[in-house]
């Protein structure tokens, strides 16, 4: 299969990556001249804008946008609204928020995925899972790339129409918000207690058959381990909290209580304000599973 790959950061370097080993020929992008020099040594045709992208792949258009959120996106499909038609699909990648998707979607004649990705940058060994919205002919047709950039087939699914994948996607990030703060807060106590204890120790301890184990476990061992039982200068500030803030609003319309979302959304809120070691793990954690930079004292 053929693709092309607009924006060539962290993520969508693993996206390129992956799909040309699994043997799919692409195009790439980016306004980075190195990025683009990167996935050209990798086995990818480079492209020099956007609709060079577009005019280096074959009859039908298949291109998958890894920009950031906003601006760039609707900036990128100004760009191919004009030279795609309705046989083309486009997946977006990016951590949209869902009403937007939905907004662009109707704003394209091609085919619109709204794509929600998990993973980080262990995406790049393991694969990511994959949340995607939208017609369900283009997502039987983007099938094949979507099995090389995901864990495999079960990495992946259509959630529903367009909209869903992000839908789906800002949950799966509140849900992400009150595990690290569930996380949190028992290693504060932990520190705290009346016991002298290697946290690393327990955490590798939990991570081997308990009830709690899981990759975000695994992180936090991996924080210990790396900044030590106290966690060094890691500072009290969580970065983010824009797709908390969307799952927490879209509970309020529901009428859904979410109280554990939005306790650890208020906590990361809080850490621009005071010092605890929960949020600090947090702080820690958010590069464990993203390699977003650490906030220091």
């Amino acid at each position: 299969m053929e693709l092309g790959v607009i924006g060539l950061g962290r993520m969508g370097q693993i996206v390129v990556d992956r799909t040309l080993a699994a043997g799919h020929d692409i195009v790439a992008f980016d306004i980075d001249e190195d990025a683009v020099e990167s996935a050209s040594a990798a086995g990818a045709t480079p492209a020099e804008s956007i609709p060079d992208v577009v005019e280096k792949l074959g009859e039908e258009k298949r291109l998958w946008l890894m920009v950031p959120a906003g601006d760039p996106i609707d900036a990128a499909l100004d760009e191919l609204s004009a030279v795609l038609g309705t046989d083309d699909i486009i997946i977006d990648g990016g951590n949209s928020h869902f009403e937007e998707s939905v907004r662009r979607a109707e704003s394209v004649d091609a085919a619109y995925l709204d794509c929600g990705t998990s993973g980080g940058p262990a995406g790049a060994e393991l694969g990511f899972s994959l949340m995607i919205g939208g017609p369900e002919w283009a997502y039987e047709e983007c099938t094949p790339v979507f099995d090389a950039v995901a864990t495999g087939p079960d990495g992946h699914a259509r959630m529903g129409p367009n909209g869903a994948g992000h839908y789906v996607k800002m949950v799966h990030n509140g849900v992400e918000y009150a595990l690290m703060q569930a996380y949190g807060e028992g290693f504060e106590l932990l520190h705290e207690g009346r016991y002298d204890l290697d946290l690393e120790s327990v955490a590798q301890t939990w991570n081997n058959g308990a009830v709690i184990r899981s990759w975000l476990l695994e992180l936090c061992e991996e924080a210990f381990r790396e900044e030590g039982t106290d966690l060094g200068d890691v500072d009290d500030y969580i970065a983010g909290g824009s797709t908390g803030t969307w799952t927490v609003q879209e509970a309020l319309e529901q009428e859904v209580p979410v109280p554990l979302i939005y306790q650890s959304l208020g906590e990361r809120f809080g850490s621009r304000a005071d010092d605890r070691f929960s949020r600090r793990l947090a702080n820690r954690l958010r590069y464990g599973f993203g390699r977003h930079e650490v906030a220091r004292k």
